[in-house]
């Protein structure tokens, strides 16, 4: 049991208890555990399984990874992106295709400014100054018509058809 850091897990379980205003009987209850189990989570004594975290923290009404990052399950930056994608798939106001564009979204931009080793501890995608040249469209290289650029040629030359 030496793996986990269970002693810190169950001292923050009992103060999540407490400031919930549960007694040990009463979470036990309502987390579908044993009392004697939960105390013994409580002292450090027991490792509780991601399942049994999870229902705890439902009780509580926590966030299950918080108490994954407390038990060492998880990692805190993995926390910070599980939580985000959870609040984007839990929004009700969004459908499923929708939750999945974002996602890509999200993951894409992550991506790209995720230190990269190579060049010591700079994101990959952060600003180098060189930028996009002004009155063209970011990544095209084509002209920006609302700059007022227009490529050599007419402006119709590049006019991709409307739909």
């Amino acid at each position: 049991m030496a793996s986990l850091n269970v002693g810190t897990l169950g001292e923050f379980l009992r103060e999540q208890r407490r400031s919930a205003q549960l007694s040990l009987r009463q979470l036990a209850d309502a987390a579908g555990v044993s009392n004697p189990y939960l105390s013994q989570i409580e002292r450090g004594l027991r490792k509780p399984s991601a399942e049994i975290l999870q229902q705890l923290a439902k009780a509580l009404r926590i966030s299950a990874e918080t108490l994954y990052v407390q038990a060492g399950i998880l990692d805190e930056r993995e926390r910070d992106e599980t939580e985000t994608r959870s609040v984007i798939l839990a929004d009700p106001l969004i459908n499923e295709r929708q939750k999945q564009v974002l996602l890509q979204i999200y993951e894409s931009f992550r991506k790209e400014n995720a230190p990269d080793p190579a060049a010591g501890d700079t994101p990959s995608g952060a600003p180098t100054g060189a930028g996009t040249p002004a009155g063209t469209y970011a990544g095209t290289g084509k002209a920006d018509p609302a700059a007022g650029d227009t490529p050599s040629g007419s402006a119709d030359d590049d006019a991709e058809p409307s739909i």
